[in-house]
């Protein structure tokens, strides 16, 4: 497919791939760059009419983005942030270096360089980091009739005007209406009259993955945002609340397989990158699996006496570090979701004991047969291995459970606490009882 689009460049036919792009959409152009050579990137783009072009833009990995910015006339890096939403700007100046930004702000409008600064200040994991001040807002005293005349002076710029907020003279929210609400009501109607009151709204300082939580829990399709004195200062909209949802996703998702996150994709990341994300991890975790080999070493002599036991070894290490990940998984998602808190620990452990007691049965019960009929080990050892298992199991899910709720109500994130970081406590923990039942019980 790309290999057409090269064809009509360099055949110059520019009007017939004109005709297909602007048949295309946006986030569909912007794949096709993904696989574009470099040379052929200026051109294309600027085959895009002004408006789609911005759209492009936006969808475009911030390389891509750096690079057409450095090729782009001041006329035409001008139009394309005149055709930008505030958020969106904002949102490339963050991935920018420090030179590409000050050549964005000086082609910028004054009024949008100011609220451009304005949303830098926020913190940066916080509502006010990721809102935008293009939205609509109504006055309680308006008619319905003069809203719809405020809509259309001043809708064209805004990102979405299907929800508009009332305000009084000091900025302070009183409600939201619809674009519905409007339709339905008679134009003589006052806003005040119709207004939704008492809306939900989020802080400025409100942690971003809270507001996400907070417009998918509503489904709304934006939520406005307040200051400290309660005046609307933006609006956080839905396709913001799922672009936060996906990076906390796949930073939970990093951190649960023991790498240090990353904002770049991955085809986007350089080999020494790549090492640095997943190294530290690795280290920590070699160096702590070092214990098992100690308390191996200090089982050596039982083992001489009976050899067998170290074959069951690296099953019953597997089951431990698998049953402990299938609770921590669980639980940090839960968390994630907010369906659990701290609170709930107790219901939780007495859950994950009952789960743990049959899923170790079960186990053991399935092993026995297996031990007994292919391994054809006496039914001591046997007894041995099953017992260890429901053991294992039973304190892998103990601590699967207990770790990321321990993590959360201390302040770490508890996607650490998953399954490599586990499977460590528990390959250890089963050694030492696989070895203790079998002092036990063979007498060794």
């Amino acid at each position: 497919m790309v290999n057409e689009y090269i064809e009509l460049i360099d055949n110059k036919q520019y009007t017939k791939l004109k005709g297909i792009l602007s048949m295309m959409e946006p986030v569909d152009i912007a794949a096709l760059f993904d696989d574009l050579p470099e040379k052929y990137m200026p051109l294309l783009y600027r085959l895009l009419p002004k408006e789609a072009a911005a759209e492009v833009f936006v969808e475009l990995d911030p390389d891509m983005q750096e690079m057409l910015i450095r090729g782009f006339s001041d006329t035409e890096l001008k139009e394309v942030l005149d055709e930008l939403y505030l958020d969106d700007a904002v949102d490339i100046i963050e991935e920018m270096p420090a030179n590409v930004v000050k050549r964005i702000i000086k082609h910028t409008d004054p009024e949008m360089r100011h609220s451009i600064n304005e949303i830098l200040n926020y913190p940066k994991d916080s509502a006010g980091s990721i809102m935008t001040n293009e939205f609509i807002d109504l006055k309680e005293d308006m008619t319905v009739k003069d809203a719809f005349t405020r809509i259309r002076r001043t809708g064209l710029d805004k990102e979405t005007i299907y929800t508009c907020y009332v305000i009084d003279r000091n900025r302070i929210l009183m409600g939201l209406v619809s674009v519905k609400d409007l339709l339905l009501a008679e134009e003589d109607c006052i806003i005040s009259n119709i207004m939704e009151k008492n809306p939900i709204y989020v802080n400025t300082s409100t942690d971003k993955e809270d507001v996400a939580r907070a417009l998918s829990k509503y489904d709304f399709l934006a939520i406005p945002v307040v200051d400290n004195e309660h005046r609307l200062v933006g609006i956080v909209t839905v396709d913001d609340a799922i672009d936060v949802l996906q990076e906390e996703a796949t930073e939970d998702i990093e951190k649960m397989a023991a790498i240090v996150p990353s904002e770049r994709p991955y085809l986007k990341t350089g080999v020494f990158d790549t090492w640095k994300q997943r190294i530290p991890w690795l280290l920590i975790l070699m160096i702590s699996a070092t214990f098992t080999g100690k308390i191996i070493a200090h089982y050596e002599d039982a083992l001489g006496k009976f050899v067998v036991l170290t074959t069951f070894i690296p099953m019953l290490m597997d089951t431990g570090g698998n049953s402990g990940g299938q609770s921590s998984v669980t639980i940090i998602r839960g968390l994630s979701l907010e369906e659990i808190d701290f609170r709930d620990v107790f219901k939780i452990i007495w859950k994950e004991i009952r789960v743990a007691l049959l899923c170790g049965i079960t186990l053991a019960a399935a092993n026995f047969v297996k031990l007994m009929i292919v391994d054809r080990v006496s039914a001591t050892i046997a007894l041995v291995v099953c017992s260890t298992l429901v053991c294992t199991v039973f304190f892998a899910k103990l601590i699967g459970c207990t770790l990321p709720l321990a993590a959360k109500k201390i302040g770490f994130d508890p996607a650490v606490m998953a399954s490599p970081f586990i499977t460590t406590i528990v390959d250890a923990a089963s050694l030492i009882i696989y070895f203790n039942i079998a002092s036990a019980v063979l007498h060794i």
